[in-house]
């Protein structure tokens, strides 16, 4: 008989295997570059989703290391937006779209643009 513990993730946010393979071919020719994922207001409900590449991180913002290859700098007022927060990249049809698996959002609006959270 065997018994396997659940132990919950401490990490921020993570990354499908789909979105590593994204975020690796685009920052190939940018060794020292980190994702920067940050929020605005934005939308009829609430904020927006902002990734940017940038080649440091600003005070206050949480590094999560995915991998050798991938660190993203986390805005210190959007933690706890995104706490938790999953990072996937999917095809739709021709399109490859960055996706945001959030637990914390409770409503978005109807393009996918926007969100809010309690």
């Amino acid at each position: 008989m065997s018994v396997e513990s659940f132990v919950p993730s401490n990490a921020l946010i993570s990354m499908t295997d789909n979105a590593i393979r994204y975020f690796e071919s685009r920052l190939q020719d940018q060794p020292n570059t980190l994702i920067r994922l940050s929020t605005k207001a934005s939308g009829c409900t609430g904020y927006a989703y902002v990734l940017d590449p940038v080649e440091g991180a600003q005070d206050g913002d949480e590094i999560v290391s995915i991998n050798d290859n991938i660190t993203v700098a986390v805005a210190a007022n959007a933690i706890e937006l995104l706490r938790n927060t999953e990072i996937d990249y999917v095809k739709e049809g021709i399109n490859g779209v960055v996706k945001f698996n959030n637990p914390n959002v409770v409503n978005e609006c109807g393009c996918g643009e926007s969100f809010s959270v309690s």
